[in-house]
């Protein structure tokens, strides 16, 4: 499936704000890398490369998600389920290239991954995927939900987990936000994992 020119150059655009050698780091900076490879990640990269120009920040939204990541309640299906939804609305290379993956690993079907990436509702969810598939992308698109969305979504997750997905999808949603202002690159296979979606026809 080919992207739109528009999207190629961007994708395919040198990185801004890539990886910082020690040298050119601050103390705070050095302290702020340090305390992630130190943490369950163990690496850095993919958006922290961008967040370290901004210690700080970084050192906030890394604790973030390192608890939506590792110590999150949701199941690990459900939560890398809600990270493609993120991805996919964001259009956001990196993520989509690290959790689909998860996602599938994680026991996700491939053919609703699949489904995400072309932008098309999937067939064939689970209870607890299709709850939590229609409230996120009820959420992303409207900025809110309606109260039927809503029941559904407490009566399934109740109320803690829903704020721990909305979590999740805000959170992946600040770090593509970052990624696709800094032209994050995808370290291996396809420059473009994620598919441009179909344009839609403009109302006459």
């Amino acid at each position: 499936m080919s992207s739109s020119p528009k999207e190629i150059r961007y994708a395919l655009a040198p990185e801004r704000l890539g990886p910082m050698q020690d040298k050119d780091m601050s103390p705070a900076q050095k302290q702020a890398q340090a305390a992630v490879l130190a943490g369950p990640r163990g690496h850095m990269g993919g958006p922290f490369s961008a967040l370290l120009r901004s210690p700080e920040l970084m050192n906030r939204v890394q604790k973030v998600g390192e608890y939506l990541r590792f110590h999150c309640p949701i199941e690990k299906r459900l939560g890398e389920f809600a990270a493609i939804i993120a991805a996919r609305h964001w259009s956001q290379q990196f993520e989509w290239w690290a959790h689909k993956r998860q996602a599938i690993e994680a026991g996700l079907k491939p053919e609703i991954a699949q489904a995400v990436e072309e932008g098309r509702r999937p067939s064939g969810m689970r209870e607890d995927e299709e709850v939590l598939y229609d409230f996120l992308t009820e959420a992303l698109k409207n900025q809110g939900v309606c109260d039927v969305t809503y029941a559904r979504a407490v009566k399934q997750f109740g109320e803690a987990g829903i704020i721990d997905l909305l979590g999740v999808a805000g959170y992946y949603g600040l770090l593509a936000l970052v990624m696709n202002v800094a032209r994050t690159s995808v370290p291996e296979g396809p420059a473009l994992p994620l598919p441009a979606l179909p344009l839609r026809a403009t109302p006459t």
